[in-house]
């Protein structure tokens, strides 16, 4: 017996940092490595068009105000309102479940009276997932988490829509954090959630204005590096509030680490350096859901994968695939595991001639790039995103990206899966923001498994695919209801 996926609602029951005086150009080689790992990752920025007519103008010196004379934002450039929202109405095809949300929300309104802040990759995606929190009822102030990621021309759609928005792509560091105090820092008006990604966000509120907590009720974080920070202010007894930990629900780790990846590597190398996959001998560092995704698209494309691992159960996995260990004389690096100095100095001077390095992890720092900037090694500009650092040898190797993130600054992401992912972070808002007081204490949560499966639940009707009912004897026997959850809450992986 069959039946289509549900789609009744859910019930959701029962070091303090100064920025300096502001510069008037922007320079993108001077940051300090203060900033989070994530504030300095890429996003999908490659699909950004921006005017570069007025590129040496700080948007914090102009003053811009939008169609109905709002001029509470800072962006690059208001007059590209246009094209922005040409982007959000094709991202919107693809994000049918935040559609669908909307839908259901004109009757409820889940977050009437929250006021949420958020800091995260401002695209087109993004202002889908923040039109559809301001009709679930919030009001939403936001900044972006990394300094190239955001699409200025979506940034324009958003503040001519009259949301709050303060980032555009090429920020200083000093810009960085003027624009996460922008949003917080604002006569008569208080945040009532946390919407984070890297922990950026909560970081600076924790310096700098540690009374705020007092109202706010919930923290969602998104990233791996995010996550990190949270259960180590949890550890040291300094958490203040709830946080949802929405990087190790199922629906991000499952789908957005492992098939966004998988499309996107192949995307990021060709557009960089046009190179040839086949027989192409490739170390993949990480054998993670991110990793997984990797390796897969490379070995289907012809390439020699070898990995590393430090986890023996995701090594083993690795070897059932049949992919080899190796170190370093290869040809083409991929740093997949969110931690830090993975591949460092030592590792590039035995690389070959020609060996291409880049990120697919979550943070700037898993490739040492700092211990590349030495006098005696010559940075060499090909295009844009694209770095030859050259040995006084004349040996060079190819660092794409800066080590930041190549699929979210080369290329693109698929839209569709970073429906589910923005989904789940749409869901946890809801979930802290409506749950009673002594639900969830000063710690931090995985979602709820009812939610992993209504988000997943959400997106079938796309494909046409039912779902199979159990009887009532088969449900009983599984110990199940017949509505779900069909796993329970300690699940987080399937099968590799």
């Amino acid at each position: 017996m069959h039946k289509k996926p549900q789609r009744e609602s859910i019930q959701f029951a029962d070091q303090k940092q100064e920025f300096n005086k502001r510069p008037t150009k922007i320079s993108r080689r001077s940051l300090s490595r203060s900033i989070s790992q994530s504030s300095t990752d890429s996003y999908g920025s490659a699909a950004s068009y921006t005017d570069s007519s007025d590129d040496e103008t700080s948007p914090r010196d102009k003053q811009q105000k939008n169609s109905k004379g709002n001029a509470d934002f800072c962006i690059k450039n208001i007059k590209q309102a246009d094209f922005g929202r040409r982007e959000i109405e094709i991202a919107e095809q693809e994000m049918p479940a935040l559609m669908a949300l909307r839908k259901r929300a004109q009757g409820e309104k889940p977050l009437a009276g929250a006021k949420i802040v958020g800091c995260t990759h401002i695209t087109a995606q993004t202002a889908v997932l923040m039109e559809t929190l301001s009709a679930l009822g919030a009001q939403c102030r936001w900044a972006a988490c990394n300094i190239y990621s955001t699409q200025n021309e979506v940034a324009a759609a958003l503040a001519e829509g009259g949301f709050s928005v303060f980032a555009w792509k090429g920020e200083s560091e000093d810009d960085f954090w003027w624009c996460i105090d922008r949003c917080v820092n604002v006569e008569g008006w208080q945040p009532n959630m946390i919407l984070d990604d890297g922990g950026d966000l909560t970081h600076w509120i924790y310096k700098k204005y540690p009374s705020m907590f007092k109202k706010i009720k919930g923290i969602v974080e998104e990233s791996v590096t995010g996550v990190h920070r949270l259960y180590q202010l949890s550890k040291a007894g300094k958490l203040c509030v709830p946080a949802m930990n929405v990087n190790d629900s199922v629906t991000k780790q499952k789908f957005d680490n492992l098939y966004c990846c998988r499309e996107s590597i192949l995307d990021g190398l060709k557009r960089t350096t046009d190179v040839m996959f086949g027989g192409k001998q490739v170390v993949v560092c990480g054998y993670g859901e991110v990793g997984k995704g990797c390796c897969a698209a490379l070995k289907a494309m012809g390439s020699i994968v070898y990995v590393t691992e430090i986890d023996p159960i995701c090594a083993l996995q690795a070897c059932f695939q049949g992919f080899s260990f190796a170190f370093i004389s290869l040809l083409l690096y991929v740093v997949s595991v969110g931690n830090k100095n993975v591949v460092v100095r030592e590792y590039m001077d035995r690389m070959k001639n020609g060996c291409i390095v880049c990120n697919m992890g979550h943070s700037n720092t898993e490739i040492d790039v700092a211990s590349l900037r030495t006098p005696e090694l010559t940075w060499e500009r090909v295009r844009s995103q694209v770095d030859h650092v050259i040995w006084p040898d004349g040996k060079r190797i190819v660092l794409l990206a800066e080590g930041r993130l190549l699929n979210l600054s080369c290329s693109t992401v698929p839209t569709f899966v970073l429906s589910i992912t923005a989904t789940t972070q749409a869901l946890a808002l809801i979930e802290l923001y409506n749950a009673p007081e002594a639900r969830y204490k000063q710690d931090v949560y995985l979602l709820p498994k009812k939610m992993d499966e209504y988000v997943a639940s959400l997106h079938l009707p796309t494909f046409d695919a039912h779902l199979t009912e159990l009887s009532d004897e088969q449900a009983k026997y599984l110990g199940l209801n017949k509505n779900g959850p069909f796993k329970p809450n300690y699940y987080r992986s399937a099968a590799a």
